[in-house]
């Protein structure tokens, strides 16, 4: 396929890569050049690189992905008459794989429908070693039929493929898992400094948790206390990873989707100010499982 690609992050450069493996052709846009350069450098002759999301979308591709930071760069991105709805044709299918509001992901699908063209709400979990590892869980929203047409492009870059329902389900299912993986890594974070700080061995203790009743992904994959687990963010000084921003800004989506759903979220809602205080002593760019240092005794 010829596919479009705009947002060449983090997330979004590794996905592109692994399009290209799989022997598609691209189309790519990104603000920051260093990181056009590199996708054409390692596929020469494979990628072209565009000057604007309206050249993308006039470029008559397959499909067009975006991967970008927030909702106001996805409206930013497809909305208005520079941007991708007003200049693509209705042959050519989207797909959204930013993390953003269902209410978002559902308004720009509709404005897309009206004009006859196909978009899914495909948000991504895994982080960056997914991304790169093509390991990826994509949580898919949208036509089942349109979902099932184009899974091998998603097959391309991630493992577990999953269609969730409707527009902007796809959004509703990551906000759920990111509001419950920010609220349990903040019990591990607790459960680990209160055990150590009254005498027990961190790995006895994680070890212990990770076979009981406490046992979660953020202690026996992700735990934050340092040692326990080698190769995560806790034993390189919580670099690299899913940043602490991050996590407060899907924290920050679910409190507004529970808001507009009239939705309880007391955990979720205590989260997300946890993470707020976190990020205001200037620990945004920490990865989220450093939150275990606002409990561990110096």
């Amino acid at each position: 396929m010829k596919i479009g690609f705009i947002g060449l992050g983090n997330m979004g450069s590794p996905m592109a890569n692994n399009l290209l493996k799989a022997g598609h052709e691209l189309f790519i846009f990104d603000l920051v050049q260093a990181s056009v350069k590199k996708l054409l450098d390692q596929h020469p002759g494979k990628v072209r690189a565009l000057s604007a999301p309206k050249e993308v979308a006039a470029a008559g591709l397959d499909l067009i992905i975006t991967m970008l930071p927030a909702a106001v760069h996805v409206k930013s991105v497809y909305l208005g008459p520079d941007g991708v709805l007003a200049n693509v044709s209705t042959q050519t299918a989207l797909i959204d794989s930013s993390t953003i509001d269902p209410q978002t992901a559902r308004e720009v699908a509709a404005i897309a429908a009206a004009q006859g063209n196909v978009m899914l709400d495909a948000p991504v979990s895994g982080g960056t070693g997914g991304a790169e590892a093509g390991t990826l869980t994509f949580m898919v929203g949208g036509d089942e039929a349109e979902f099932t047409r184009y899974k091998n492009i998603f097959n391309a870059m991630g493992k577990n493929i999953v269609y969730c329902g409707g527009s902007g389900n796809g959004q509703v299912a990551k906000v759920a898992n990111n509001m419950l993986l920010g609220i349990s890594m903040i019990g591990t974070a607790e459960a680990m400094s209160l055990g150590v700080s009254l005498g027990m061995e961190p790995k006895v203790l994680a070890g212990i948790i990770n076979t009981s009743s406490g046992r979660c992904w953020s202690s026996d994959t992700y735990n934050p206390f340092p040692g326990v687990l080698e190769n995560v963010p806790a034993s390189r000084g919580y670099t690299g990873g899913f940043g602490s921003d991050l996590m407060l800004k899907d924290l920050g989506l679910a409190a507004e989707a529970a808001k507009l759903a009239k939705q309880p979220i007391p955990l979720g809602s205590l989260a997300q100010q946890i993470y707020q205080t976190f990020s205001l002593q200037g620990n945004g760019g920490l990865d989220f499982s450093a939150i275990i240092n606002l409990f561990r005794k110096k």
